[in-house]
This record gives structure tokens, C-alpha cells and sequence, in this order.
């Protein structure tokens, strides 16, 4: 085998999401101490990444900027680089996933975070290209930009990040409702759910389009309380689009995580044991209230992967 040119602390952990980034010529460390004291005697910003193993784009951005010399020594001039697998810590993938969506309004992996020494967030994003192309800012611009500001405007990052923080603090602190959940209440959640339902392929929203499994479950529970047929039916012609499409795998059985249409024809090649779990559920209910045995096909089918 051929001697490697680089080699960073991840060589010595177990999680093979982050051994599979120990050649990285970023000087990437794991979650600990020990990077947080070195942002703070540098007075450096982190650069946070979470991903898995099984995450095609996490494997994109890999090749295109962890392993380009260049765009790596931006990162290691200008931050102290953390690896995360997201499988090994959800704990950590759940706060930062919050601040993600809480700054950009969607989520995904390879989720990219940068944080001040007090590992709190102050500017978030998923996958960037190595270049400015898709309507998104280049990995450069962004780790230029950011080290920057970082440097010239402390204040400013100060405040975002305290804001970022107030919000995560309020989001999460949750009260005790002494409101009775009324079918009132319940109506209006469905009436909110179908906002955003495609009636022509099924699903809510366009592409790239998930499953939405709890949307579907509210929709055949819905029915069961209530015999609303309108919301039986958008239920079952979200999951036989899915079916019928590609998002199934008709020769292995099994639901690949999304669509990257909205007619569910091309899947991200890419299965999730809990999506699958989730719509093995969602699909008994279905079968449950229809005795279709299409469901039950289907159900043994992607036990069997």
C-alpha cells in the first residue's frame, strides 16, 4: 500500500466516518477539549463538521475541499478544524442541526458550522462546493469571509452569536399547556399539514422531496378519528407514488432517503434504516385501514433488506 501523505488526530479514533478523514490534509480534530483551548489561545474561530459514513455528500465534500491542499490550508490557517460523526455523538448533531436550521431555515448533512471559541454558532450551512456554482458561495469564499470578519469585526460576531444563542435557549425551553387538545385544534393541524401537499405525485412540497412519514401518519390517523376521506386518500397517494416510483427499490425492496424530483422518479441512492423503519410503521397503519395487500408486499419486502 502506498505511505500516505498526511495524517491527522482522527488516526486514532474508532468511528469509521472519521477515520475515513485521517488522510485529510485538514489538521482536523475530534470533539474535546483540547481544540476548544487552542481557539481560545489563538483566539480562532472552529470550523465544525458532522456527517456519516453512508452520506453521499459528505463524501463529495470530502473530495472536493478536505482533500484539496489549498482549500485546506485556508482551514488550517484560519480555524481549528473539528470532525463529528453524527451516528457516535446525536447529542452534539441535534444542538448544531437547531442552529442550522434556526440561521438558514433547512438542514442536512455534511452539516458545516462555525462557531466561536465558546463553541457557540454564529454561521451555518450544509455542503458547499469548492466553487461558486449551484447559487452557492464557493467553500473559500466562505472560510475567507468568515475569517475576516472573525478578525475585523468581533463585535459583530459577538452579537450574532449571543442572538443565535437566546434563540436556541428560547426554542428549547418548552411550557406545560393546560389547553385540552380539542378537535378543533386537531382540525387546524391537518388543514396546516395540506398545505403543502402535492395532489398531483403525492408528498408535500417540490424538489428534492422526502417522505414526510409523520405528515402521512397524522393523515391516516386523521381519518381514523374522523372518517375525513379527503385525508385517507392524500395519504395512500403519497405512499403508492412512492411505490410506483423510484424512491422504491423494486428489485431490492426498501426506500431510498428522498427524491431529487417531485415525481418521485429519481431517488438519492442512499437507504436509512430509520426512514425505513418509519414507513414500514406508516404503511402497517395503511394496510390496517385498507387491507390492501399492496402494503403488506411492500412492508415484507423492505424487512428483508
Amino acid at each position: 500500500m502506498s505511505e500516505k501523505l498526511h495524517t491527522n488526530r482522527l488516526i486514532n479514533e474508532t468511528s469509521p466516518y472519521l477515520l475515513q478523514h485521517a488522510h485529510n490534509p485538514v489538521d482536523w480534530f475530534p470533539w474535546g477539549q483540547e481544540a476548544f483551548e487552542i481557539a481560545r489561545r489563538d483566539q480562532k474561530p472552529v470550523l465544525l463538521s458532522i456527517g456519516y459514513s453512508a452520506c453521499h455528500w459528505c463524501h463529495v465534500m470530502e473530495h472536493e475541499s478536505f482533500e484539496n491542499e489549498a482549500i485546506a490550508k485556508l482551514m488550517n490557517d484560519n480555524f481549528v478544524n473539528i470532525k463529528v460523526d453524527r451516528e457516535e455523538r446525536p447529542d452534539l448533531d441535534h444542538i448544531y442541526m437547531n442552529a442550522v436550521q434556526l440561521m438558514t431555515h433547512h438542514g442536512g448533512w455534511p452539516m458545516t458550522v462555525f462557531l466561536t471559541p465558546a463553541a457557540v454558532p454564529f454561521y451555518a450551512g450544509t455542503y458547499f462546493p469548492p466553487e461558486d456554482r449551484y447559487n452557492m458561495p464557493g467553500f473559500p469564499r466562505v472560510l475567507v469571509s468568515l475569517a475576516e470578519a472573525f478578525r475585523e469585526r468581533p463585535e459583530d460576531i459577538q452579537q450574532t452569536a449571543a442572538s443565535v444563542l437566546d434563540e436556541l435557549n428560547r426554542s428549547a425551553s418548552t411550557s406545560e399547556s393546560t389547553e385540552v387538545l380539542s378537535a378543533e385544534l386537531l382540525d387546524a393541524a391537518y388543514r396546516g399539514i395540506i398545505k403543502g401537499y402535492d395532489a398531483t405525485n403525492g408528498g408535500f412540497g417540490g424538489a428534492p422531496k422526502f417522505p414526510q412519514t409523520f405528515y402521512i401518519q397524522y393523515l391516516l390517523r386523521h381519518y381514523h378519528f374522523t372518517a375525513n376521506e379527503e385525508a385517507l386518500n392524500q395519504a395512500l397517494l403519497s405512499l403508492d407514488k412512492m411505490i410506483q416510483g423510484g424512491i422504491y427499490d423494486h428489485l431490492g425492496g426498501g426506500f431510498a432517503r428522498y427524491s431529487t424530483d417531485a415525481q418521485w422518479l429519481a431517488p438519492h441512492f442512499e437507504k436509512m434504516l430509520y426512514d425505513n423503519a418509519l414507513l414500514v410503521g406508516v404503511l402497517s397503519e395503511a394496510y390496517q385501514l385498507t387491507r390492501d395487500e399492496k402494503y403488506v408486499s411492500v412492508i415484507k419486502e423492505t424487512l428483508d433488506l
